[in-house]
């Protein structure tokens, strides 16, 4: 198909507005609601298009300059050409818009900045080796490498990566909150950039040379987290979402919380503060490598039981026990579907759900809602600036 000019439509959850070729919907990348643009269609199927505009022949506000030279091409970034001020905007509406259609909800907050709201602000990640040995980051929806010397969106005192040749499929770089600085690759690395690093550690998870393991530290607490374990990327993000956590769990002395995917404990270390010893905060992650941490970041925490077991199974099995004052939940993308019974089963008196898709969180609210629970608050924080990924922070009590 030629290219064509199409009047731009709304927001749609994925980084991609809605407009239409024929009556075809078509998804639009690297435009803005109530542009005209000409677009070149990238992908087709019998429901829809995809396309990315290439000619803007009538911006809209908040449209800017990419500051980044690989915009448009480099699959990293959904919003370099929008304000970051209109990046929440959209962000909000996408928010609004899967809470009304998928949960029935209509939710007038807004998204929240949260510093560095741009550039500068990804403290892990990583970059895969073209087969010249150059670092970059694949193209959307591709498997294309897009070699680059320069990322915007990374924090500046990441271990240098780019800019030189690498002997293996991939390299993660990682900076910590203490600025400890890990590699996670199987090339081989000189004495210049080891020197810089304190570990090395194989993609396999064994460790090369020094520490395999950062140390990330929230408000006076110190966290454990080996290799590429799972920590937010966002500098300001770990702290961001324990204030909001803890302000949604309203948790008080001697409450049973349970903390459902709880990784390396961040949750659940600030939780067992707020119970006390007269307290239990049952903590629950299946994950070998982030168990192992957990172990180690709260092992002086006696009011803390943890549980290496699928969510899953560890309600299923009653290994959480069979009540609860408070359960939290931080689930992966695809969201809690499959335990949301399980977990109203507890009779928990608030639910506090930390969710990075909003669409997944919707549908999980009209089912935590078919079981007596309503919606008592959300906050949306935009903790990765030029993308259309958005973390919501939801409290729940029972109707």
């Amino acid at each position: 198909m030629d290219d064509v000019v199409v009047d731009v439509g709304p927001i749609a959850h994925g980084g991609h507005c809605v407009a239409r070729v024929d009556g075809q919907v078509v998804f639009v990348r690297h435009a803005l609601p109530g542009e005209r643009v000409r677009i070149h269609i990238t992908d087709s199927s019998k429901s829809y298009l995809r396309a990315d505009a290439v000619e803007v022949l009538e911006p809209a506000p908040g449209r800017v300059e990419p500051p980044c030279q690989y915009a448009g091409a480099c699959g990293g970034c959904d919003f370099q050409h929008v304000d970051p001020a209109v990046q929440r905007t959209l962000l909000r509406d996408v928010v609004r818009e899967q809470l009304q259609r998928l949960a029935g909800l209509d939710w007038t907050g807004e998204v929240e900045a949260v510093e560095p709201d741009a550039l500068g602000w990804r403290t892990r990640v990583q970059f895969t080796v073209d087969g010249d040995g150059r670092p970059g980051l694949r193209r959307h929806r591709s498997h294309e490498i897009i070699p680059i010397e320069r990322c915007l969106i990374a924090h500046p005192d990441l271990p240098d990566v780019l800019g030189r040749g690498w002997d293996a499929d991939s390299v993660e770089a990682i900076v910590s909150s203490t600025g400890e600085k890990l590699l996670v690759t199987d090339a081989t690395i000189s004495d210049e950039v080891e020197a810089a690093v304190v570990g090395v550690v194989a993609l396999d998870g064994t460790t090369r040379g020094g520490r395999g393991a950062l140390t990330e530290r929230v408000r006076d607490i110190d966290f454990r987290v080996s290799g590429s374990g799972f920590w937010q990327v966002h500098p300001a993000a770990a702290s961001t979402l324990v204030d909001a956590v803890l302000a949604a769990a309203d948790a008080q002395r001697g409450d049973v919380v349970v903390d459902l995917y709880a990784g390396v404990g961040l949750f659940t270390a600030f939780l067992a503060e707020v119970v006390g010893e007269s307290g239990t905060v049952v903590s629950v992650e299946s994950d070998q490598r982030a168990a192992r941490d957990a172990r180690r970041n709260l092992h002086h925490t006696p009011q803390v039981r943890l549980v290496g077991e699928t969510v899953e199974r560890a309600l299923r099995e009653g290994s959480v026990g069979v009540r609860a004052d408070i359960v939290v939940l931080d689930p992966p993308r695809t969201g809690a579907k499959k335990v949301v019974a399980a977990i109203a089963e507890l009779s928990p008196r608030r639910i506090v759900y930390v969710a990075c898709d909003p669409a997944a969180l919707a549908r999980d609210l009209a089912s935590f809602a078919t079981r007596g629970y309503r919606l008592e608050g959300m906050r949306a924080f935009a903790l990765f600036p030029m993308t259309h990924h958005v973390e919501c922070v939801v409290s729940l009590v029972r109707d």
